[in-house]
């Protein structure tokens, strides 16, 4: 089954990848400061949105990503940018070397637990939460939690559109991809990084501690990379503070990428 996309804006496109619990349309005032100069192909991806009843693993969902943005505009280059759940798709689409790309941002990105131990606890954690999800049913109850973790401490609750929109995504599709890809399926891929086939902008809040030094862990080790960290950003900086990352994106495509016309 194909990935759902939206299409909006005009210019150059860029792909966009969203998070876990989100779907394509959660890019709030950062989408539209990039909509404002670029063509936002926005995916739902498995197990979200209108994409709900769609299972991959990261592989998998990189290879679905190729196929529905080559649907929508050829084999014309195109940018990409993906956040939490969806840089890691996006990192995964980046070696694939499935889709052209233009160059990539990174927005809260890992590449992957190194130590087997500490994946494997992640893996099952995240199973965990996976049955609890699918046992209770009551997905209003789980993105409430979901937000008040500490990854999300600055987004006051995601604001009512976003939480309205997280509620179109059910349990099952949530529960399986947490069990699919989630952060401890994933293959370490920081010796892969050396390959990777285009420019890097690694972006992450100063105080999402972990993340930010994954940036740049991840922007030295690609062959072109670099790192932009918010001062006092989250974990969703570009959700917390939109205008700050619209305006670090926007500038940083337009210096590496096809400008707009």
């Amino acid at each position: 089954m194909p990935l759902h996309v939206e299409v909006r804006g005009s210019g150059p496109p860029l792909v966009l990848l969203h998070g876990f619990t989100q779907t394509g349309r959660l890019w709030g005032p950062f989408g539209d400061e990039l909509a404002a100069s670029r063509t936002l192909v926005a995916l739902d991806l498995p197990g979200h949105g209108e994409s709900g009843s769609v299972r991959a693993d990261l592989p998998a969902t990189a290879s679905l990503v190729a196929e529905a943005v080559r649907a929508e505009i050829g084999d014309e280059p195109c940018a990409l940018l993906g956040y939490s759940l969806g840089a890691r798709i996006a990192l995964h689409a980046g070696i694939a070397a499935d889709l052209p790309l233009s160059n990539v941002v990174f927005v809260g990105v890992t590449a992957g637990i190194e130590d087997d131990a500490e994946r494997e606890r992640r893996r099952q954690s995240d199973e965990a939460l996976a049955d609890g999800l699918e046992a209770s049913d009551d997905v209003e109850g789980f993105i409430d939690a979901w937000l008040r973790g500490p990854m999300f401490e600055r987004l006051e609750l995601g604001g009512a559109a976003q939480r309205i929109e997280r509620l179109r995504n059910s349990a099952a599709g949530l529960a399986s991809s947490l069990r699919l890809s989630g952060t401890g399926t994933q293959e370490p891929l920081w010796d892969r990084l050396g390959a990777f086939p285009c420019p890097v902008l690694a972006l992450a809040g100063s105080d999402d501690n972990r993340f930010a030094a994954h940036a740049l862990r991840l922007a030295r080790l690609v062959p072109h990379g670099v790192t932009s960290l918010i001062p006092g950003g989250g974990h969703a900086v570009h959700l917390a503070q939109p205008e700050q990352a619209g305006r670090i994106v926007r500038h940083w495509l337009d210096a590496i990428g096809p400008r707009p016309a």
